[in-house]
């Protein structure tokens, strides 16, 4: 890029997709690796962190950016493929710079960092972050008063290097708000504990119940240790009952009844039921609310429960059609519409009219491959679970089972492209000679700063007139 090359602010970089000179998608910018220097020196951006179609992130040096245009990144198409692991004196710009409260060195007033802006020195490859987006005055999770914003050179800040107590997390949501709650559980699994915990206390109890579900056990565990009591029940109350039972069971007994306690006693009792069966059962593995109609339910009213935005498409598939009363455990378990078959049928149509009443339910204690067997053969992505008595019990969905075949640590690695061939031998062989590069590009990208003293000393580089604005 020429000398007078335009700033990007961060914020506008965060999802945005990563192509090689061929127009293939490589990957989506995560996050942008930097290093703080001494003084008031603007720090050198040294990278991206790319998050591949198989979830691996890696580090993509800035030397190896020839374009950063029309909401796309552009590469020389040369990746290292080597996990990206964050070094002591690197800050990961999302995850750490954002929401800092920092001071103006003019007048000493505490500002929040909304967002940062980068850009390419005149006459060399290196980037820096050269301005800081604030605003005054204090920020909280729950506070709301917007306080005056500005643009200012890094220069006139100051407290980026020191250890951030009381960091926010506002900024950092706004950047991911479009992200689906698997992608936000990636990037919260790749913060730092103490990160985590900051952003985890500022999602509102819905988001953070669908986040949570997506997060390993052990990331789990920590995020809600680290709520109060109170909150943690919401929290809990919010998530699937499967889900929330799945992770009430990884607790001590004592604190697992004290959470149950201040739930509400209805969330409470389902919980409770879920736990009473074994976990790799149909028992352990079902929802206790999927969509319960009457026989005397029509076509419409099953079509307006199916269109609840809340639903998963696999409870949203079919409708369970059952006698009083409505809620689990129901009365007489009759029979199945899935939704297809709604969609055929006049509005008018009573449920009881096209039921699918041949189709055998599962057990409580049917084991797993009993369950996937189920699945498989009859191509269903949710299936009913009855007792003796004929009363409906819940429903066990495809996603929960494919949870507890998979690996345990299925969510911390990357998707298999070839179901044969390993995939740290797979990812090192060149494709289409883009992605492979053995040497580790960082050893090259990220010298030290007493080379860029001489470099800029020999070049006769003015620190102070750098910035332009």
């Amino acid at each position: 890029m020429a000398a007078g090359a335009p700033r990007i602010f961060v914020s506008h970089l965060a999802g945005v997709a990563v192509f090689d000179p061929s127009g293939d998608q490589v990957g989506r910018v995560r996050d942008l690796v930097a290093m703080l220097r001494v003084g008031r020196r603007p720090p050198r951006l040294l990278g991206l962190v790319v998050e591949l179609s198989t979830r691996r992130r890696i580090f993509l040096p800035m030397t190896r950016v020839i374009g950063i245009e029309s909401g796309e990144v552009i590469t020389t198409g040369v990746l290292n493929v080597r996990r990206f692991e964050q070094r002591p004196t690197e800050r990961l710009v999302f995850g750490e710079l954002l929401d800092c409260r920092v001071r103006l060195v003019e007048s000493g007033e505490e500002v929040t960092v909304l967002d940062v802006s980068v850009q390419q020195r005149p006459a060399r490859r290196e980037w820096e972050i050269g301005r800081v987006f604030v605003r005054k005055g204090r920020s909280g999770t729950f506070r709301r008063t917007k306080g005056e914003t500005m643009t200012v050179d890094w220069s006139a800040v100051t407290g980026f290097s020191l250890e951030e107590h009381g960091q926010g997390a506002e900024s950092l949501l706004a950047t991911f708000e479009q992200l689906r709650a698997a992608d936000l559980a990636n990037v919260l699994h790749h913060l730092s504990p103490k990160r985590r915990g900051e952003v985890a206390a500022a999602l509102d109890d819905d988001r953070l119940a669908d986040v949570l579900e997506e997060l390993p056990e052990d990331d789990q565990i920590e995020i809600l240790g680290k709520l109060k009591e109170e909150r943690a029940a919401d929290v809990l109350e919010a998530m699937d009952p499967d889900d929330a039972a799945d992770l009430l069971a990884e607790l001590p007994e004592d604190d697992v009844e004290r959470l149950l306690m201040l739930m509400r006693p209805d969330d409470a009792a389902d919980v409770r039921r879920l736990m009473s069966y074994e976990e790799r059962t149909a028992g352990g593995l079902m929802t206790t609310e999927p969509i319960v109609l009457r026989p005397d339910a029509t076509v419409a009213d099953a079509l307006a429960r199916v269109r609840n935005p809340d639903l998963s498409p696999a409870l949203a598939a079919q409708v369970y059609v059952c006698r009083p009363p409505d809620e689990t455990p129901t009365g007489k378990y009759l029979g199945t519409v899935h939704f297809q078959r709604l969609l055929r049928d006049p509005p008018y149509t009573l449920v009881s009219s096209i039921l699918e009443g041949d189709l055998q339910a599962l057990a409580p204690d049917a084991a797993l491959p009993v369950v996937a067997g189920f699945f498989a053969t009859y191509d269903m992505v949710a299936a009913p679970v009855v007792d003796e008595s004929g009363s409906l019990l819940g429903a066990v969905t495809v996603d929960d089972v494919l949870d507890h075949m998979l690996p345990e640590d299925w969510r911390e690695t990357e998707f298999h492209l070839h179901e044969d061939e390993p995939q740290e031998e797979r990812l090192d062989e060149p494709q289409d000679g883009r992605l492979r590069q053995p040497e580790d590009d960082r050893e090259d990208d990220r010298g030290d700063d007493a080379e860029d003293d001489q470099e800029d000393a020999r070049e006769g580089v003015d620190e102070g007139g750098r910035d332009g604005t």
